[in-house]
């Protein structure tokens, strides 16, 4: 198969592979649409289980990028980077320079930034070789509190929306990932009154979040069926499938993941079963939204910036309500006019 018959090809504008054999580097950018400017999205490393997976996973990410970067208000298109390696290798040094070299080929078309497996002293690793690097330590920073902030906001507006409640107090919401920004966002939910049920692959994560905010902790395979009031996913997408959604005990699912959905039409049976959806790219855009930032940094006018992610949403479910759409269909329309009008 190649990558123009990948079904998740969505006329994408450039995918490029890259392989370093000195550092070990495989990696792969899709830069989806720079109707709105240059392309910006984070780099992902993982430890794929293959070729096609990677790529997969980059060319729904990039697309995610667009629309993210559109709902936003943000004069940036879509793109994503993986990098296929263990997000643990500890010789980060030579795998990340020549990661920017890859990305200064582009010559400013598409810049990185984290994600998945990435830090910020990566990124400025990599930013020695490159300028088109974002989120750079004494600037912008690491975008994973404001990632959280606005997560945190777009389960309050869902909450507001479904029930037409202004506070969290109370309430049950399951969290799948508290590593970087699933902890910023239990912080928030602890800090509101709302009782934490989580889960995580690694143990550490699960102790801190456990101790500072009283979580529960459950089993991975657990987090599903929980007696919840809101499923956040955290970690990795497609979490909501065939197999988990007849599990869902939760009337709202709003997390900070990518992809959520493991395909378009999960968002119909969520809808089916009366679960409320806050699509993905539009909850979790708060990090890109800080990011875009950089050249002149104002945490102030960034924050105020994310607090408009509660408003969006807000129309969003509005507008599937009425047109008895599911929210996905919805966003995805809002964002195309914005992408199409900048033609």
């Amino acid at each position: 198969m190649t990558v123009f018959n990948h079904l998740s090809f969505d006329d994408h504008e450039q995918v490029v592979f890259c392989q370093d054999k000195k550092s070990g580097l495989r990696a792969i950018i899709a830069i989806h649409n720079t109707n709105l400017g240059p392309a910006v999205g984070g780099c992902r490393m993982w430890n794929y289980g293959s070729d096609d997976e990677a790529i997969t996973d980059v060319l729904r990410l990039s697309r995610g990028m667009t629309y993210k970067n559109a709902l936003a208000g943000l004069s940036m298109g879509g793109g994503k980077s993986v990098i296929m390696a263990d997000p643990n290798v500890t010789d980060r040094e030579a795998l990340f320079r020549a990661f920017g070299r890859c990305i200064d080929t582009l010559g400013g078309k598409y810049y990185s930034a984290e994600d998945v497996g990435v830090s910020t002293a990566d990124i400025m690793i990599a930013h020695q070789e490159t300028p088109y690097m974002a989120g750079l330590e004494g600037k912008s920073g690491d975008p994973s509190p404001f990632t959280a902030l606005g997560t945190y906001l777009g389960i309050k507006a869902a909450v507001k929306h479904q029930r037409g409640l202004d506070s969290l107090n109370g309430l049950k919401i399951s969290v799948q990932g508290v590593g970087h920004v699933g902890y910023y966002l239990c912080r928030h939910l602890h800090e509101e009154g709302a009782e934490l049920i989580v889960t995580d692959i690694h143990q550490e994560s699960l102790d801190r979040v456990a101790s500072e905010f009283g979580a529960r902790v459950v089993a991975p395979q657990d987090i599903y069926h929980q007696d919840v009031d809101v499923y956040a996913p955290c970690a990795l997408g497609a979490t909501v499938n065939d197999t988990t959604i007849p599990m869902l005990k939760a009337t709202i699912v709003a997390g900070c993941a990518n992809n959520q959905l493991a395909e378009v039409r999960h968002g119909e049976l969520l809808k089916d079963k009366g679960i409320l959806y806050a699509p993905d790219y539009v909850i979790n855009a708060g990090g890109i939204i800080n990011v875009s930032f950089e050249k002149d940094y104002d945490a102030a006018a960034a924050t105020a910036k994310v607090e408009e992610i509660y408003h969006t949403l807000l129309t969003i479910f509005e507008q599937s309500d009425a047109q008895n759409r599911t929210t996905g269909d919805v966003a995805d329309e809002m964002a195309r006019e914005i992408i199409n009008a900048a033609t």
